[in-house]
């Protein structure tokens, strides 16, 4: 379990990570209320408009009791990075505190949780040759050839990289080819001058549960419209070669309306693959010793998850 570090004289942002559909969106809805907090949303879908239904974006009536950020900000078509997030996070941070209030960044996505806390490694200028390389591998041989090269070299990067994101792994290699260092080691060495105490907590339903949580909420975005969500965006020129729609859920959905599948197949495997995606994100937490994990997350009222968090800020609560 990590630690809260001491008191200073930066202020307070609490953190709230881990997998999806392990009740982060409440659980920092509930400690927003307690402590006339803001919510910064880290979650690289959420940002985009019309991505509602399969992003499990927080509905207007939380958005209504407690302000959002980054959230609905971006067209489908535009692209996104942690870079980019964490540049213009620590201003609205900044601006949150300014204003007397708690700054709360929740949400799943690791690497741009990991940029506004530790800083972004940009990395050097694409090598047009070791891309094409690398590229050919990836004709040749898959994702899964890519994967195998970035294992052997960087295990911790290959593990955090989510499936079907080529690009990725390819970059990934190119950076260790060009520098001699790898990803995880650039990451590791990256530093941010201090603004603000961090204060990460962390989320992990027991795996039966939370699993059962995933297939659950999996039906309910079925039932909820998350088909015509696609329809609509598809028929609006919106396709499944852009990187906001290549995620779990929207591919599926993509392959069932081109006729590659039943609906009860696209079910089962937007379940199977948001698990997998939720045990990617938990290895990439649980790397991160800062964060004090709490236990009955998932059992527990989110109240009593809230009062346990209160009890972790201690005097330093806010700012």
């Amino acid at each position: 379990m990590g630690e809260v570090a001491g008191p200073g004289a930066w202020p307070t942002v609490l953190v709230i990570v881990g997998p999806t559909a392990s009740g982060k969106t409440a659980l920092a809805l509930s400690v927003a209320e307690d402590l006339n907090g803001e919510i910064v949303s880290a979650d690289a879908r959420q940002v985009y408009r019309r991505l509602d239904i399969g992003t499990a974006k927080p509905s207007p009536e939380d958005r209504s009791r407690v302000p959002h950020h980054f959230i609905d900000m971006l067209d489908p078509r535009e692209g996104y990075t942690s870079g980019r997030f964490a540049k213009e996070a620590i201003p609205v941070l900044e601006d949150i505190v300014r204003r007397g209030r708690t700054p709360i960044v929740a949400g799943g996505s690791g690497l741009y949780v990991k940029a506004v806390i530790d800083g972004i490694f940009e990395g050097p200028e694409a090598s047009p040759e070791i891309r094409k390389r690398w590229d050919d591998v990836w004709k040749r041989s898959g994702e899964a050839g890519l994967r195998d090269a970035l294992r052997a070299v960087d295990p911790d990067c290959e593990r955090s990289i989510e499936r079907g994101k080529p690009r990725r792994l390819v970059r990934a290699l190119e950076v260790h080819e060009l520098t001699g260092l790898t990803m995880t080691e650039h990451r590791r060495r990256q530093q941010r001058d201090a603004s603000f105490r961090f204060v990460q907590i962390g989320l992990a339903p027991a795996r039966e549960q939370l699993y059962r949580r995933i297939d659950l909420r999996s039906a309910e975005m079925i039932e909820a419209g998350l088909v015509q969500e696609v329809q609509a965006l598809r028929r609006d020129g919106y396709d499944r070669s852009l990187n906001s729609l290549n995620t779990v859920g929207y591919r599926e959905v993509f392959d069932f309306l081109d006729g590659g599948m039943s609906a009860e197949r696209m079910l089962t495997l937007i379940q199977t693959h948001t698990r997998q995606y939720a045990k990617r994100q938990l290895t990439w937490f649980r790397a991160d010793d800062r964060i004090i994990w709490l236990e009955g997350a998932g059992v527990r009222p989110v109240e009593l998850l809230a009062e346990r968090v209160g009890d972790i800020l201690g005097p330093q609560k806010g700012v």
